[in-house]
């Protein structure tokens, strides 16, 4: 417990300083931007303080690579667009000094208790012992499929933006023609992951942070919200969920 409370109080510390640099700018979207490198900063904090297990790499290994790449892609995407419409549609009637202390509250502080809850899988690892290998491979596996997965139907996705033929288009080419969300897919195969590294140092108890990290996904952040938006506001785009899954890879339907 002493453990996670110093990981919160890091993760918390972070985001309030990513707020102080948000005000001014009037873009409360950059916590969007340290998500992944806050689970780096409390892994570190929980690492350093564990007594620097040998085994920790299990883990730290892949969760460094997957928060500096979800980091970077966010900043890269988002730069130069300003606020995203989440964050601009709770501003809406409030002055700047009420959104930016509700902001602190309901958003920067929000996702740092996140981060520290839902990172309760690193803080099962790198408290060190003796993995069950069997399981590291395993999770290992999962990482691998999900980080790639996520990694190229974003890549994918970027390169369709890019091209100004493709403005109001829909995006069905490439890993979007077998899922709308193959992104949050392999996202969700990530945590999968880490759930089984966890388990490996005998972290079951972590295994709920990673229900709540796909309930997220599904249900709050990612699936359902986007769905919702992009029926609303993008053409073709109904049609392109009727033939084709929401989120687990398969052949399109007639």
């Amino acid at each position: 417990m002493t453990l996670f409370l110093f990981g919160l109080l890091a993760a918390i510390a972070l985001m309030s300083l990513v707020w102080i640099f948000s005000v001014p700018l009037r873009d409360a979207s950059l916590v969007d931007r340290f998500w992944g490198l806050g689970f780096i900063v409390v892994a570190f904090v929980w690492w350093l303080l564990s007594g620097t297990p040998a085994t920790a790499w299990v883990m730290l290994g892949p969760l460094i690579l997957w928060g500096l790449r979800l980091s970077a892609h966010i900043t890269w995407r988002n730069w130069g667009h300003g606020e995203d419409a989440r964050y601009s549609e709770m501003r809406e009637g409030r002055s700047d000094q009420a959104f930016a202390t509700r902001s602190l509250f309901t958003i920067f502080w929000l996702q740092g208790v996140l981060v520290a809850v839902i990172g309760l899988p690193i803080l099962a690892s790198v408290q060190g012992g003796n993995p069950a290998w069997g399981l590291v491979w395993l999770g290992w596996a999962f990482w691998i499929v999900g980080f790639l997965y996520e990694a190229v139907s974003d890549w994918q996705l970027a390169r369709f933006k890019a091209d100004p033929e493709n403005r109001g288009r829909v995006m069905d080419r490439g890993l979007w023609s077998f899922s709308r969300h193959p992104n949050y897919f392999g996202e969700i195969v990530v945590w999968l992951g880490y759930g089984l590294l966890a388990m490996a140092f005998g972290g079951w108890w972590a295994l709920p942070s990673v229900a709540l990290m796909i309930f997220l996904i599904l249900r709050v952040s990612g699936v359902t919200l986007l769905d919702r938006r992009m029926r609303e506001n993008r053409p073709g785009y109904r049609e392109y969920a009727e033939r084709t899954n929401a989120l687990i890879p398969g052949f399109r339907r007639r």
